[in-house]
C-alpha cells in the first residue's frame, strides 16, 4: 500500500475511491473495502482511501471526541491488510475546514484525485458545515463523470456496525460482542518502553507498552494474548489504565504480564488482543495487597484462556 500524506495538486492517474475515518477497519468498513476492490479490478484502477487526521471532531471538539479504537498507525495496518492500494491522508485543520462542498469536490475528488467511481457510506457528509450529503455527490459526479455508489449499512446479528456501537462495547467490557462487530477480537499495538519496572519487583514483569492516543475506549484488567516475537500469541494478562494504587502520572499505561515468558522484549512491537475482561482498576491500601490481587487475576485469566480455547 502506498500512504500519501495530503492531497496531490494534480492526479497523476484515476482511482477508485472511498472517503471516511475507518476507525477501528470494522466490519462494515471491510464490507465497503471489498467492493471497493470488486469496482477496482473492474476498472484496473487503484483502490484508494481517503481518510482525515486528525479526526474531524476531534478537530471541533477535542475535549468530547470520540476514543479511538485504532492509532493511525494501527489503521494503516488494518487497511494494508485489507487490500488498499493508495492511502491518502488529509490534514484536517481549520482551512480544510473551511472548504465549501464544492471546493471538496473539485479540488479534492476532480483535480487531486481523479476520481472514476466513489464509494461512501450511506451518512456521508462533508464540506463547510456538512454541507454536502449524497444528493450532491450525485449531482458533481454527472457534471465531472464520475460514479457515485452508496454503500449500506451492514447489519451482524441483526445489530449495525458501527465504530460508535463498538466503543460503547469496549466501554461496558463486553469483548465478544464488540469482537463480534469488529470481526476479530479488540487490540492495541505498540512499541515496549521502559517503565518504572515496578513489576518485576512484585514477582510479575511487565512489558509496558507505548499508547499515543488521546483517550482509550476500555479500561481494566484483561485476559489477553499478544502477539509477538513467537509465531503463536502468548497468553497473559494485562492492566490498562491509571495505576491509581501507585504514584500515577495521570496518564493511561497498558501493562502485560505473560504467563511462563522470561525474555527481553524492549523496543519490540507486540500487538495486545483483549479478550475477557477481568475487572475494573482498584486503588489497594497496600503493595502486598496489590501483589495478591495480581496473583488471583494471573489465575483468573489463565482460566479463561483455557476455556476459549
Amino acid at each position: 500500500m502506498q500512504v500519501f500524506r495530503g492531497i496531490p495538486q494534480r492526479a497523476a492517474q484515476s482511482c477508485v475511491l472511498t472517503i471516511g475515518n475507518f476507525d477501528g477497519v470494522h466490519l462494515g468498513h471491510r464490507a465497503l473495502l471489498a467492493e471497493l476492490q470488486a469496482q477496482a479490478r473492474r476498472v484496473a484502477l487503484p483502490a484508494a482511501v481517503l481518510t482525515f487526521e486528525p479526526h474531524p471532531r476531534e478537530f471541533f471538539a477535542p475535549d468530547t471526541a470520540p476514543a479511538r479504537l485504532t492509532s493511525l498507525r494501527e489503521k494503516m495496518l488494518l487497511l494494508d491488510a485489507q487490500g488498499v492500494d493508495h492511502l491518502y491522508i488529509c490534514r484536517f485543520n481549520a482551512r480544510f475546514a473551511s472548504h465549501s462542498a464544492e471546493d471538496f469536490v473539485e479540488r479534492v475528488l476532480v483535480q487531486g484525485l481523479s476520481t472514476r467511481h466513489l464509494i461512501i457510506g450511506d451518512d456521508f457528509r462533508f464540506g463547510k458545515g456538512r454541507g454536502g450529503d449524497f444528493a450532491h455527490l450525485q449531482r458533481a459526479g454527472a457534471a465531472h463523470r464520475f460514479v457515485v455508489e452508496a454503500m449500506q449499512t451492514v447489519v451482524v446479528g441483526g445489530e449495525r456496525a458501527s465504530s460508535s456501537a463498538i466503543r460503547t462495547l469496549l466501554a461496558q467490557g463486553d469483548m465478544a460482542h464488540a469482537a463480534r462487530l469488529l470481526g476479530r477480537p479488540y487490540s492495541i499495538a505498540g512499541r515496549v518502553v521502559h517503565g518504572s519496572k515496578l513489576g518485576r519487583k512484585l514477582g510479575f514483569p511487565t512489558a509496558n507498552i507505548q499508547l499515543k492516543r488521546i483517550r482509550l475506549a476500555l479500561a481494566g484488567i484483561f485476559a489477553v494474548t499478544v502477539e509477538c516475537i513467537d509465531a503463536e500469541p502468548l497468553p497473559g494478562v494485562a492492566s490498562l489504565g491509571l495505576r491509581p494504587t501507585v504514584a500515577g502520572d495521570g496518564r493511561y499505561h497498558l501493562e502485560v504480564h505473560l504467563f511462563d515468558f522470561d525474555r527481553e522484549l524492549y523496543d519490540a512491537h507486540l500487538r495486545v488482543n483483549f479478550l475477557h475482561k477481568l475487572r475494573d482498576e482498584v486503588k489497594y491500601d497496600s503493595l502486598d495487597a496489590l501483589t495478591a490481587q495480581i496473583a488471583r487475576d494471573c489465575q483468573d485469566a489463565r482460566h479463561h484462556l483455557n476455556r476459549m480455547s
